[in-house]
């Protein structure tokens, strides 16, 4: 790749995911091709940490689910989820709450409130 990630790399990018902003957007503010911007930002999402709070996009079970972080663990967080954005299918088989590697976490979202 040739780029090293400086730490203000890595908060841009931070940041502009907690946002949900799209990867071609990030690719922009970072002003490399978008194919260098995917790299950055998957090395960027394998040591990134999220907080609590954030609402997420994950999969389980191939299917996609969304929920707000309630607690964090140590490579995991406790997320509520958030029905409304989340597969129907999943109801039946799944509590209110789950656990979400950070691994499995695929974006993170704005979800307006009720």
């Amino acid at each position: 790749m040739g780029k090293i990630i400086t730490e203000e790399i890595q908060s841009l990018v931070e940041v502009e995911l907690r946002k949900g902003a799209s990867k071609s957007r990030i690719a922009t503010l970072l002003g490399v091709p978008y194919d260098e911007a995917i790299i950055i930002i998957d090395e960027i999402k394998a040591s990134f940490r999220p907080d609590v709070g954030d609402r997420i996009i994950f999969s389980f079970r191939d299917e996609k689910m969304a929920g707000t972080i309630i607690k964090l663990l140590n490579n995991s967080a406790v997320v509520e989820i958030y029905w409304e954005k989340s597969s129907d299918k999943m109801k039946d088989i799944m509590e209110s709450k789950t656990i979400v590697n950070f691994k499995d976490i695929e974006e993170f979202i704005s979800v307006e409130a009720k």
